[in-house]
């Protein structure tokens, strides 16, 4: 649907997003329009492009896609849009005489020949130069958006661009539209491979290609957590995305993007992945930078031998506990060594070793900090250690300012820390393990704290299991199960199928529990049951303390279903929005998705708090949406946080997870969803991560087949990661320069 006509009145505009609501004059009728649109002005002559929809809240939109600028035909038409200010100079006073001097003329000659406005009494020569610049660049961003809508660009995108490169965006688009891949934020290759066929770029073009190689790389680490691909891999995917035979063009091209940077080549020398591996310059050179700091921690620390077995001895008095020898060694070694891996299941005792070690480095005036990749998980140290812990970002200070992110904690302004100890240290990307070791002051012990057998990390990198394997500090491994838990089905179960063994199952247990139901829709209708009444009823625990988690996102038995089913049970009413097909209502749950630095949150209490940053994995629930579609939500931690509407597509429905995106979290009751999947999902670590995330209570709902199935999949997919390699790396270069003197711990 098309109308043409004038803006009568903005109801409400976000500058930064473009977001606007507005009153339209078409037809002879006034009309309410939304959408995304570039700078405007009352009395400004459009043409809108979009449909009329009905909303339950705001009545009829017409939800606008696209905006095109039409110039004013007639006298009266000029004035209203030159005096409307939007030109810099120009009032409705001096726009009437200029109209009235030069007539249909006037916008021509601002164009072409504005020192003719010195024509009219009043404006001289600076004042024309003002108004023509004013006009121009007006024009310029006008002319800009409309270039760029004629090649499929959205209004949203189109803005993004134009704030980037001005009036020289169609110069740099007509040159290499795949700029738009490493400048625009949300644009990726698809989208820029669009615009470029539509400017006439060839299929064969050396920027397509080496767009593709990096889009690629970039799916690698975004989706499957890789830092490299093996050569083979990399020319394969490549020539599949580009849909071409000419893959020694391809291997040619990874030569010229070695040569300007943007590639780094190792020689992977493990038998399993041997060969040329390749990397984008930005995660190879993190993981190198990540290398170089743990040689230098483990290489730089002094070996001590304090005996700390009366201090823990005392402890165990006071805290009538008893530490076996393994939770004794880890004492040991992170009171003596200069970093340190703890690393065990449920119920093996790493919180009363974290609690104890703390206990004894604060004795000596030590200054600990406390952190974890994700907000849950912080707090989940918090409450368990009684210290305040903080997440990564929030310990390290993150900011995020003229599009890029910085830390108010780095090597020019270390932690005044003692030591630190990273709880789930596996959640843990490359990006923000490097910017906390940069923060960290010479001598500061380092303890990592983790489970090596849950899920890897979603992001990019495979931090833990690559320090383990580099074998460059100390690792302390709890198996046994502290004796509180040897009675908690879940810790005892938990163990079994790490083990490969079938879980116990007896409805008659105080945690553990299992409902055999084979077809998917049997399935899907108890999981709303359990979640609604059985649990609460049965158990005690709130509907909003109970998660449910699924290996799998479509399907009658999927996380996306499963949101509608329970979303439709638990809160059917209510204000809603709609966000790409998504139903978002008033006292949803959700989550957030990605991480994002420049969202900023409220908490409110016996002190005010404001902040920015909201984080991939924070759960919480809307509690208002705004006539103008903006989405408030107050998260677990009491932050409250207004999503305007191009920041709501970070947000998901969080009813039902996958197990993945509750990797660090732990709730008070899981119920975990099991039907049919493929075979790469339906894997022992996955179940064991699943049944990992639940406090006092788990609830398998589906298919004793499929159960069994996932105890003896043992297959991991593999992580391609060069962390472990360039650990070695550096640590030979250390040795060769004679840095490590056997000081610390293990080298």
């Amino acid at each position: 649907m098309v109308l043409s006509g004038t803006v009568e009145n903005i109801i409400f505009r976000n500058e930064e997003n473009g977001y606007t609501v507005l009153d339209f004059f078409a037809d002879g009728r006034l009309i309410t329009a939304v959408g995304i649109f570039p700078s405007l002005e009352v009395g400004e002559a459009l043409t809108l492009t979009g449909e009329q929809r009905s909303n339950t809240k705001y009545g009829e939109q017409f939800e606008v896609t696209n905006v095109t600028f039409d110039a004013p035909t007639d006298i009266n038409g000029m004035i209203a849009y030159l005096g409307s200010g939007l030109f810099k100079g120009l009032g409705e006073i001096t726009a009437r005489t200029i109209v009235m001097h030069f007539g249909l003329k006037t916008l021509e000659i601002m164009e072409k020949d504005p020192m003719r406005l010195t024509e009219v009494r009043g404006i001289g020569a600076k004042k024309a130069t003002e108004i023509a610049e004013s006009y121009k660049k007006r024009i310029g961003m006008q002319n800009t958006i409309l270039f760029l809508q004629k090649y499929g660009v959205t209004m949203g995108q189109a803005l993004k661009i134009y704030q980037s490169y001005e009036d020289r965006a169609s110069e740099i688009l007509l040159e290499n539209p795949y700029r738009l891949i490493d400048d625009i934020d949300g644009i990726g290759f698809i989208t820029a491979d669009k615009i470029a066929v539509k400017l006439g770029v060839e299929r064969d073009s050396d920027f397509r290609i080496m767009a593709g190689i990096s889009h690629i790389l970039k799916e690698a680490a975004n989706k499957n957590g890789h830092t490299f691909l093996p050569s083979e891999t990399l020319v394969y995917e490549t020539a599949r995305l580009l849909e071409t035979e000419d893959r020694d063009r391809i291997e040619g091209l990874f030569r010229i993007m070695l040569l300007n940077g943007k590639l780094g080549v190792f020689d992977k020398k493990d038998e399993e992945n041997g060969g040329k591996a390749y990397a984008l310059s930005l995660y190879s050179n993190t993981e190198n930078a990540i290398a170089a700091r743990l040689v230098n921690i483990c290489t730089s620390a002094d070996a001590l031998d304090i005996n700390v077995t009366k201090e823990v001895s005392i402890y165990e008095e006071q805290n009538d506990i008893y530490l076996h020898s393994k939770q004794k060694e880890a004492v040991y070694s992170a009171i003596n060594c200069g970093a340190l891996v703890i690393t065990g299941g449920p119920g093996t005792g790493k919180t009363t070793i974290i609690k104890c070690i703390l206990e004894l480095l604060s004795a000596r005036g030590l200054e600990v900090l406390l952190c974890a990749p994700t907000g849950r998980a912080a707090k989940r140290l918090s409450e368990a250690s009684g210290r305040d812990a903080k997440t990564l970002h929030r310990m390290l200070g993150a900011e995020f300012s003229s599009g890029k992110l910085s830390y108010k904690h780095n090597e020019l302004n270390p932690l005044e820390a003692d030591a630190v100890i990273v709880d789930e240290i596996s959640m843990a990307d490359i990006f923000i393990f490097n910017a906390m070791l940069k923060a960290l002051p010479q001598k500061t012990r380092l303890i990592l704290v983790g489970d090596k057998d849950q899920l890897p990390s979603v992001s990019a990198g495979n931090i833990l299991a690559d320090v383990i394997a580099s074998d460059i500090m100390p690792v302390i491994s709890l198996t046994e199960i502290y004796r509180q838990d040897a009675d908690s089905l879940i810790v005892v179960n938990a163990h079994r199928i790490n083990n490969g063994e079938m879980p116990l199952i007896d409805n008659r247990s105080k945690d553990f529990f299992f409902d055999q139901k084979e077809d998917v829709y049997d399935i899907a209708a108890t999981v709303v049951s359990m979640l609604k009444e059985r649990i609460p009823r049965h158990f005690g625990i709130p509907t909003e303390s109970i998660q449910v988690l699924s290996p799998v996102k479509r399907g009658t038995a999927g996380v996306e279903n499963l949101n509608k089913l329970i979303q439709q049970s638990l809160n059917p009413n209510g204000r809603e929005v709609t966000v790409n097909g998504t139903v978002f209502k008033e006292g949803d749950k959700v989550m957030h998705s990605v991480n994002n630095y420049t969202l900023k949150w409220e908490r409110f209490g016996s002190y005010n708090e404001v902040g920015e940053g909201v984080f991939n994995g924070d759960i919480g629930y809307i509690k208002n949406i705004a006539k103008n579609g903006e989405m408030s939500v107050l998260f677990e931690d009491e932050r409250l946080v207004v999503y305007p509407r191009e920041a709501q597509d970070e947000l998901m429905l969080a009813y039902a997870v996958s197990v993945h995106k509750s990797q660090g979290s732990e709730f008070p009751a899981v119920i975990l969803v099991l039907s049919g999947s493929s075979y790469m999902l339906l894997s022992r670590n996955l179940l064991y991560t699943a049944v990992t995330r639940a406090k006092n209570i788990v609830v398998i709902v589906g298919s004793r087949s499929v159960l069994g199935k996932m105890v003896s999949n043992n297959f991991t997919a593999k992580r391609y990661t060069l962390l472990k390699d360039l650990i070695w790396e550096n640590l030979s270069k250390a040795k060769m320069l004679n840095l490590n003197s056997a000081r610390s711990c293990k080298t």
